[in-house]
């Protein structure tokens, strides 16, 4: 009998740091593991909130982006040991644009074949069914993408 081959050789995990996204994140780690594939873990520091909370606070917008990379780091080193409990090697992006560009971006220019993303993230349920940047995940996404309630 032949080997099965994997599916899935690649895969990218959004995370925002909201319930939805570690679960996502759970979920990509048991996949890869699985698979036997890469994982990479991406946090973007949104332009938009960065100068809503500058704004609102009365902050340097750098001072707010420099605490937003910091809390995204922690959720990509949380991911990240999940992924070492596994025996697994990840790696991590901080980008900083427009959410869903960037994953879709990051997915393109590694040649991800998997984007496991949750369903509503930190920005709160703006749409009924699905949050508005996994909606354009799927839109835009060059790969299948794996909606994780």
């Amino acid at each position: 009998m032949a080997e099965i081959q994997a599916l899935f050789h690649h895969i990218l995990a959004p995370t925002d740091g909201s319930q939805s996204s570690v679960t996502a994140g759970r979920l990509a780690v048991q996949l890869t593991a699985l698979h036997k594939a890469r994982i990479t873990f991406i946090y973007v520091v949104d332009d938009t909130v960065v100068e809503e909370l500058a704004s609102v606070s009365g902050r340097v917008a750098k001072r707010v982006q420099s605490e937003l990379e910091l809390s995204g780091q922690r959720y990509l080193d949380y991911l990240s040991r999940l992924a070492s409990e596994v025996d697994l090697t990840s790696n991590q992006a901080i980008r900083h644009g427009v959410p869903y560009r960037e994953i879709t971006n990051l997915a393109r220019e590694q040649g991800v074949d998997l984007i496991v993303i949750g369903q509503v993230g930190s920005r709160g349920p703006r749409r009924i069914l699905i949050g508005s940047v996994t909606e354009r995940v799927i839109e835009h996404a060059p790969c299948p993408v794996l909606v994780v309630k």
